[in-house]
């Protein structure tokens, strides 16, 4: 959409609701079950919920950011990048480490309390006209999804805030996520891991096909270095052709390496059009992550970006849950990693700052029974000198006594003795009292509602 026609359009909400509190607009998002239906999740759910409100999502611009490990930060960097050239940008990701409202922001900021509640009511309202209308006409009620809600809520609040361009990070797969109810003008796919397998699949190949979806004819594709492994490219190849795209296929190059974590070093990657060399001060795997969003910011505006400009919104950029510290003393450092692939990254950047393994704090571990949860205990085990085991509140948390087992068996296959798991607690605030009480610094990664929580409880 050019900018004299989005001067001319504001967006209203075509018919009234009834405003939510917070309050009532978080519980909500938490539990849809009070507007739901028997029709069971569907892609047709959202769109007709955005048909219903008048499709705020065509008032701006769409980008769409799809894969495994990356996305949200590069979807971060693609909004600070654009938000740098000199347009509003907004942000949709998931899921949020504290508050549901983290999931939106505005020129780089989270939206307001109030917009969420908002957001949140006028998408209630939409479903429940939807499916009143479904059921009139003897059919059944959709099944509207807390994702399907916040993906609804996101758009018409980034609508009547006038926003240029959103970047829609997928929540999961690609092929029937909400995001893809819009339209986007470029998409990105950032890598491919094993992920949601109990829904996506149990190859490699098979993810990727999920996800390559988002590619179609007439948008701009970026294809990140997490896609090079010869089964996803594969797939990722056979999607362009039918859809006669030609992609950007992403690479960087480390120009210099930080002597620690937190300093400045230089990347070279060739777009389209230019070759970038900025600065980042992030762990060198974020390099990847920037490169994909330099590329699909580029796509977008169809021009070669600002290189000063380009670094400071980089440098910038914040990337909450990644190696980020929440508590100095003692430590407590989250992370976001969730699969083998980022949990990988993840112990690549500890080896910048604490090399001996011996050194490093306490690995506080949890996971998520969809997850290679296996894989994730062989990459972060061995990192580090202990290991004590928790759950987290999401229905998917794999049980403390299972997740044990698993790690249990690692040690011992490791040769190493069982009082290197140090502890095994019902819940993650139990888990941190004892080992914040008994002067442990810790690590808590392996799943992101890990991260979110132990952030919660800090912050």
């Amino acid at each position: 959409m050019g900018e004299q026609a989005r001067d001319e359009q504001v967006y209203q909400v075509p018919f009234g609701i009834e405003e939510l509190t917070f309050e009532e607009a978080v519980a909500l998002a938490a539990d849809t079950g009070t507007i739901s239906g028997d029709a069971g999740p569907l892609l047709e759910t959202v769109i007709d919920m955005l048909d219903e409100l008048g499709r705020p999502d065509r008032y701006f611009d769409c980008l769409q950011v799809a894969g495994t490990n990356g996305k949200t930060s590069t979807a971060r960097f693609c909004a600070a990048i654009l938000a740098g050239e000199g347009l509003r940008s907004a942000l949709y990701t998931s899921p949020q480490l504290v508050r549901y409202p983290e999931r939106m922001e505005i020129a780089g900021r989270v939206v307001s309390d109030e917009a969420f509640a908002h957001g949140v009511s006028a998408a209630r309202a939409a479903g429940e006209r939807v499916s009143a209308r479904r059921t009139e006409a003897g059919e059944s009620a959709y099944t509207i999804t807390p994702f399907d809600l916040l993906t609804v809520a996101a758009l018409v609040i980034f609508a009547e805030a006038r926003v240029d361009v959103a970047v829609l990070e997928v929540g999961m797969g690609g092929r029937w996520d909400a995001t893809s109810a819009t339209d986007p003008v470029a998409v990105a796919i950032t890598g491919i891991g094993l992920d949601h397998m109990r829904i996506l699949g149990n190859t490699l190949a098979a993810i990727a096909g999920e996800k390559a979806a988002v590619i179609k004819p007439g948008r701009s594709v970026t294809l990140g270095e997490g896609t090079h492994e010869p089964s996803v490219q594969c797939v990722m190849d056979e999607q362009c052709r039918a859809c006669d795209v030609v992609p950007a296929v992403v690479n960087h190059v480390l120009l210099t390496t930080p002597t620690h974590l937190g300093d400045a070093f230089e990347f070279s990657t060739t777009t389209r059009r230019a070759i970038y060399t900025p600065r980042l001060r992030k762990p060198v795997y974020q390099a990847q992550n920037a490169a994909c969003a330099i590329q699909l910011a580029e796509d977008y505006l169809n021009r070669p970006l600002d290189e000063a400009v380009l670094e400071a919104s980089l440098i910038d950029c914040p990337t909450p849950g990644r190696f980020d510290t929440v508590r100095r003393d003692p430590l407590v450092l989250i992370d976001a990693c969730h699969n083998p692939q980022s949990c990988e990254a993840f112990v690549s950047a500890l080896d910048e700052i604490a090399p001996a393994v011996a050194d490093r704090p306490t690995l506080l571990i949890a996971a998520l029974t969809d997850k290679d949860v296996a894989g994730i205990v062989d990459v972060l085990v061995p990192a580090f000198p202990c290991v004590a085991v928790t759950q987290t509140a999401s229905e998917r948390a794999m049980a403390a006594a299972d997740l044990a087992a698993i790690v249990g068996g690692k040690l011992q296959a490791a040769g190493r003795p069982e009082t290197d798991l140090v502890g095994v607690h019902p819940t993650v605030e139990a888990a941190l009292d004892v080992l914040t009480s008994q002067g442990r610094s810790v690590v808590a990664a392996g799943t992101i509602t890990l991260a979110g929580e132990v952030a919660g409880l800090f912050r």
